[in-house]
């Protein structure tokens, strides 16, 4: 018989949601904390007059036999996208190669990557398990018995200033956040052990992410705006992968493209102004799609720690002793499903 125990789950990205629900079927109580305002991390979908962009991860492959079980349980939720008609672009724009060497099917939430997530957190948002804006600030022993975790946190600006609480106690508290913030909290924290230098050998590159929209081309003598294609691989220095986010299954007919950049451009001018990020990826965009129109919506987002160069080499980090875990795509990788593993197997290994 399982001992009902009470956890902690830092991020509610596709890793710490996936081992929050785990741990909460396994008969566990738990509180997600969540600094942002919204579920799904790099899962994300953002809003525009003109439909949605999926800024972060661009869609999902389905290898592992769990992942699989999964989603079945959130049946019609996912769909194919074409994008395994994917293109290899050379820094001109001409075709390098068609298909993926696999050809495996690429799935998209609808409406937005971020759905996914959203519907496994139904039960603990319902519960009251997920504290939004709730950035935490560091991990330490409770005042009453010594053993277990307290969580103190930040919240948003107020009139009186920025909210601050800390949350008693925990058996156990689990890290799933990308690995520079996860090393930043255990220093910050204090806490003894290899389990920060082990994050230490992580690499993770940035990526600044650009999001066009083109209702012009939704007038018949326009149509036919731009490529053929609806995603591409590219080598040009700056942009590594472009989608036409209107040919994604159940998203808004408005011409809509989402461009990523490369991780050694995004490197660069991780620290430029926006604008400037802005008008060279609009400039790279035009010489690989041919596509010279002027954008009603533009958008720019960096994300600080995107695409995973270096992988811890495992799917988690879990000391019982102390009760704190670490996971993320970033252990294996950075696909989706690698998050989901991740997530998986940390909550197993605590139940």
């Amino acid at each position: 018989m399982t001992i009902s125990k009470h956890y902690a789950v830092i991020g509610a990205g596709m890793a710490g949601i996936v081992a929050a629900r785990t741990l909460v079927q396994a008969g566990h109580r738990v509180q997600v904390f969540e600094k942002s305002a919204g579920l799904g991390g790099r899962m994300a979908t953002r809003r525009s007059p003109f439909g949605t962009f999926d800024h972060g991860a661009q869609y999902f492959t389905v290898r592992d036999e769990r992942f699989a079980k999964a989603l079945a349980t959130v049946p019609g939720l996912c769909k194919p996208w074409s994008a395994n008609t994917v293109r290899v672009l050379d820094e001109s724009g001409r075709l390098v190669a068609a298909g993926l060497p696999t050809n495996e099917p690429h799935w998209v939430p609808a409406p937005g990557m971020n759905a996914l997530v959203r519907s496994w957190a139904e039960p603990l948002v319902a519960a009251h398990g997920v504290a939004f804006e709730k950035k935490v600030l560091r991990i330490e022993r409770g005042p009453r018995t010594g053993h277990r975790w307290q969580i103190h946190t930040v919240g948003p600006d107020t009139d009186a200033g920025h909210e601050r609480h800390a949350y008693p106690e925990f058996d156990g508290v689990l890290l799933a956040m990308p690995a520079a913030q996860a090393r930043e909290l255990l220093q910050n924290s204090e806490i003894e052990g290899d389990m920060a230098l082990r994050i230490d050998e992580v690499q993770v590159a940035p990526c600044w992410t650009l999001m066009l929209a083109f209702p012009q081309a939704m007038q018949p003598a326009l149509s036919s705006l731009g490529p053929q294609w609806n995603a591409a691989r590219s080598t040009h220095h700056r942009i590594a992968w472009l989608a036409r986010e209107s040919s994604k299954p159940g998203r808004e007919p408005i011409e809509r493209w989402t461009v990523q950049a490369s991780a050694a451009w995004s490197q660069e001018h991780v620290h430029d102004d926006p604008d400037r990020v802005q008008a060279k990826l609009m400039r790279a965009f035009s010489e690989v799609t041919g596509i010279r129109a002027e954008p009603a919506h533009v958008d720019a987002h960096r994300w600080m720690y995107a695409q995973t160069t270096q992988p811890l080499g495992t799917s988690h980090l879990w000391d019982a002793a102390t009760g704190i875990g670490v996971c993320g795509d970033w252990c294996l990788g950075h696909r989706v499903e690698n998050a989901f593993v991740s997530g998986l197997e940390l909550a197993l290994a605590v139940a």
